[in-house]
């Protein structure tokens, strides 16, 4: 098989598995349908990006139209960010602003006005063949470098913010789609570093090099692709957990130093800290595993940001430490039951808030050093 009826076939199938996602993404039964409309919108959009090889197998020559689909690709890495937004925050809202995004895309277009989309065809040919020495392609790639680098910082400092954000209000389980969205993140920026690549030898003495990554994108594409399709139906509900307007304890604390909020005095810290104390040892809301921050600032009748400073700053905890603490605390009670030795690990871990296998044990080993299986067993042959 020659290298263009490679690119041919694994275009295809790329195709079709991605129009595949975005009908799934479109007609599944969702709350969440903006971010499911988002993510299939850069799912289209790739669509388009990746059909290159059909599209010059039946075109006569450059056109605008295809000149327009290669600019497309300014709007992947946009679209993705107002994903990962949405899916990170629980009030996320399409807003006017959000139109910013089409700056680098129109720009791009806009460089091309004059020798390109305006000129006959036979000029646009012209324009193809003396690409290297025609500063407008050039200068889209360069435009397109610095989009990805910028957003993907964005991207990665979103993802860091959220998580901080979810770990000092939050108590669920939903930390674990952070890592899966982390991990996703991960694997496009690696694959638009090689794209990135790519367009370099595009434009050097080795062209053909370019031509061979290409396919290889294609195929790390569909592997991307097929990656995505296994965790989107696996993971339906991802995290959708946080409130934007949340500040981070960070925030609050430069806020008490510059006097703008006034500052809660240690005896009303400790007052408070003997409140919580009392409060979860008696009422164990840690037994929820959705439990929010807000959830015990209302029965605590303790405003968040106080609660949120006693806990994440004062403490040095987590509040998705803090409470964690407590269900390993009465899994551990669970565990040195001798009358509960049947009851399962999965039994244990539902029982005392968690939700999740893989949040439990890394819970637990964190606060115990062990597994709980090993922390059993150690307590069962210490009973020998």
């Amino acid at each position: 098989m020659d290298k263009i009826n490679l690119l041919v076939v694994v275009t295809i199938i790329s195709l079709f598995i991605s129009l595949f996602l975005v009908f799934f993404l479109f007609t599944v039964k969702t709350k969440h349908k903006i971010s499911n409309a988002l993510f299939a919108l850069f799912l289209l959009i790739t669509a388009i990006d990746i059909s290159e090889p059909l599209v010059n197998l039946l075109a006569n020559g450059p056109s605008n139209l295809g000149m327009l689909r290669t600019t497309f690709a300014f709007l992947q890495i946009p679209v993705l960010y107002l994903y990962v937004l949405s899916v990170c925050y629980a009030d996320f809202k399409l807003k006017p602003k959000y139109i910013l995004h089409l700056l680098p895309f129109l720009i791009g277009n806009i460089i091309l006005l004059p020798r390109f989309y305006t000129v006959d065809a036979a000029a646009k040919i012209n324009f193809i063949i003396n690409r290297k020495s025609m500063i407008e392609l050039p200068l889209n790639h360069t435009l397109f470098h610095i989009q990805v680098v910028v957003y993907f910082t964005a991207i990665f400092m979103l993802l860091r913010k959220a998580k901080k954000l979810y770990l000092e209000n939050y108590a669920g389980s939903s930390i674990n789609s952070y890592k899966w969205l982390f991990q996703f993140t991960s694997v496009l920026t690696s694959f638009y570093l090689i794209v990135i690549l790519k367009n370099v030898f595009k434009f050097s003495n080795y062209p053909h090099i370019s031509e061979w990554i290409k396919i290889g994108i294609l195929v790390f594409e569909l592997f991307i692709i097929c990656w995505y399709l296994y965790k989107a139906l696996n993971n339906p509900g991802l995290f959708r957990n946080i409130d934007s307007k949340l500040k981070l304890v960070s925030d609050l604390i430069l806020e008490e130093k510059n006097g703008e909020q006034l500052a809660v005095t240690e005896k009303e810290y400790h007052q408070d800290l003997l409140k919580l104390k009392q409060y979860m040892a008696e009422e164990k809301p840690f037994l929820n595993p959705s439990l929010t921050i807000q959830d015990v600032s209302k029965d605590l009748k303790v405003p968040v940001r106080d609660l949120s400073l006693l806990i994440n700053h004062k403490l040095e905890q987590h509040f998705y430490d803090f409470v964690n603490s407590y269900r390993i605390e009465r899994a551990m009670d669970i565990l040195k039951d001798v009358t509960k030795s049947k009851v399962t690990i999965l039994e244990i871990l539902y029982e005392v808030g968690f939700n999740s296998k893989s949040s439990f044990n890394t819970a637990f080993k964190k606060h115990t050093g062990n597994t709980p299986t090993s922390y059993r067993k150690g307590l069962q042959n210490s009973n020998l």
